[in-house]
């Protein structure tokens, strides 16, 4: 008998949520996800202090001394990431999900140039743009670079941080490739505020979002393709088998691969039947800070989750700095 995770695997493609190639040869995703956070925790193991160090020597001798050190610290961030990802792309054979710098959320241009930027040193790599998404916060600023990005360059966007329909509803407009809604956190803010912790499996708040999410694009005949993100059990993950993609942290997967739960197909096109959300027209900017705003749980969750992830880019290039001074 198949345990749940290669259960999973006939109706749901598998991404990794990790930085880890340790975890991502054992449970052999299809995609890998990365992020600030998950960057960190993989700098911070020994086993990936050459990858660390192996990047701080190139930069700097392309540098040499005339350039400033932040200048320096942050050829080096993009590099890490960068390396992560081209190493990812060694192990699995989809594509790798690489983060612009959360701290340029609100910053259209910004994060247009760095992902540009990124996707020019996977290409001088020769790592093609087509393994490649670019993780965008799904800020107003974040939707609209996506749109440029697409529209323009060709370049594929991860929509990440989604709390709400009003969000995905925008990242449909711009036409984005995929979206990660997340579950775990929304579920973390119904315990703080209302204090439930137990739910039937699709009574879970995360698992309705997406739940929602999905049903609305496939009656719409929408492209972009939806990624269930951020679960703390396994409940969550078979409460969405179906969705489109499912990113699982190396635990979860871990935990997937030892059980025997049946897994029942949640989503799909058939299962959708006559429960429809009408039709929306395009969200202009107003509208969508309005619905967003009236939405208490993803305003708080969206705001929260920037900071987290800026947070973690900070410690990274704090200790990009201290490895920086170690090796003078």
């Amino acid at each position: 008998m198949a345990n749940a995770l290669e259960a999973l695997r006939q109706s749901t493609v598998i991404v990794a949520d990790t930085g880890d190639f340790e975890s991502l040869k054992k449970y052999q995703p299809t995609d890998a996800t990365t992020n600030p956070s998950l960057i960190l925790s993989a700098a911070n193991m020994k086993q990936y202090d050459h990858i660390i160090q192996d990047v701080i020597n190139k930069c700097r001798e392309k540098h040499g001394s005339s350039s400033n050190e932040q200048a320096l610290v942050d050829d080096i961030m993009d590099h890490v990431f960068v390396r992560f990802g081209e190493e990812i792309l060694k192990i699995v054979p989809g594509r790798v999900s690489t983060e612009v710098d959360a701290r340029l959320s609100f910053d259209r241009e910004g994060q247009i140039n760095k992902a540009r930027h990124i996707i020019e040193l996977y290409e001088k790599d020769g790592i093609s743009k087509d393994r490649i998404l670019i993780k965008l916060s799904s800020t107003w600023e974040g939707i609209q670079a996506a749109k440029e990005l697409e529209e323009k360059h060709g370049i594929h966007c991860n929509m990440t941080l989604i709390f709400s329909f009003a969000q995905a509803l925008a990242c449909a407009d711009a036409q984005a490739t995929l979206i990660s809604p997340f579950v775990g956190r929304i579920y973390d803010w119904y315990i703080e505020k209302k204090g439930k912790r137990e739910y039937e499996i699709e009574e879970d708040p995360g698992v309705m979002s997406v739940t929602r999410i999905y049903n609305y694009y496939k009656q719409n005949n929408i492209k972009t393709v939806v990624m269930g993100a951020s679960f703390r059990n396994i409940k969550q993950i078979l409460g969405l088998a179906g969705c489109d993609l499912l990113t699982i942290s190396p635990k979860l997967l871990e935990e997937l691969a030892s059980s025997n739960e049946k897994v029942q197909v949640y989503l799909s096109k058939e299962r959708i039947g006559n429960v429809r959300d009408k039709k929306q027209e395009k969200l202009d900017e107003k509208t969508f800070r309005w619905m967003l705003n009236e939405d208490e749980m993803a305003n708080d969750k969206l705001a929260d989750g920037i900071r987290k992830f800026a947070v973690d880019a900070q410690k990274l290039e704090d200790l990009i700095r201290a490895r920086l001074q170690q090796s003078k």
